[in-house]
């Protein structure tokens, strides 16, 4: 992933990591590392310019899928940073929702850490049947993360419930030990949601 900040499993208090997207976003433009041929969709994919990105993938010679940096594809860029229109298009293009990043993450992981609901519901539409669901569900990065983990983390409470309505599983520990429920901070929405997923699994 391109971005800092979604290290995990401990909650650090670190003023400077729960800001890492935000601050990432203004330097990650400038990032040399994107072959010459893939600059334009990675800016495009970076900045939400939905234009550009319709031109970018018009004019583009690859794969949608290839890696722009970091191991990110096109679509890992735009579930990072929230721009749906743009994550649409590059569905409606034959983008892969199961793409990899380096770290093995999903667009799904990115978008779950953001906090976007509406590309989490996109992706999740996407989904062939209830089997793609489940798989894109339990899909777990380098860390043993799955996307409920990331959504946790970031304490966001309405992607945690679409997640847990599409069958996520609360209790399946990373590689630190670490359950989704146990990452948000007590006495917060994020954390009640997932305590009382956790106890309905139990009983």
């Amino acid at each position: 992933m391109a971005v800092p900040g979604r290290r995990n499993g401990f909650n650090e208090d670190d003023d400077e990591e729960s800001n890492g997207i935000f601050e990432e976003q203004s330097l990650v433009v400038e990032e040399t590392d994107t072959p010459p041929h893939l600059r334009d969709l990675s800016h495009a994919a970076q900045t939400g310019d939905l234009n550009a990105l319709r031109l970018a993938l018009d004019n583009l010679s690859g794969s949608i899928d290839e890696p722009l940096e970091d191991g990110d594809s096109a679509l890992h860029l735009t579930c990072l940073y929230g721009h749906f229109g743009c994550a649409q298009l590059l569905l409606e293009r034959g983008a892969d929702l199961e793409a990899k990043d380096e770290d093995g993450a999903i667009p799904l992981h990115d978008a779950c850490a953001g906090g976007f609901l509406e590309i989490v519901q996109l992706l999740l539409n996407r989904a062939n049947d209830a089997e793609h669901i489940k798989r894109m569900l339990e899909s777990v990065d380098s860390e043993g993360d799955t996307p409920l983990h990331h959504a946790a983390r970031g304490e966001h409470a309405d992607v945690i419930r679409l997640l847990l309505s599409n069958g996520a599983s609360a209790t399946k520990e990373n590689l630190y030990g670490k359950t989704p429920a146990e990452l948000p901070e007590h006495g917060t929405d994020a954390r009640r949601l997932l305590e009382a997923a956790t106890t309905a699994m139990a009983t």
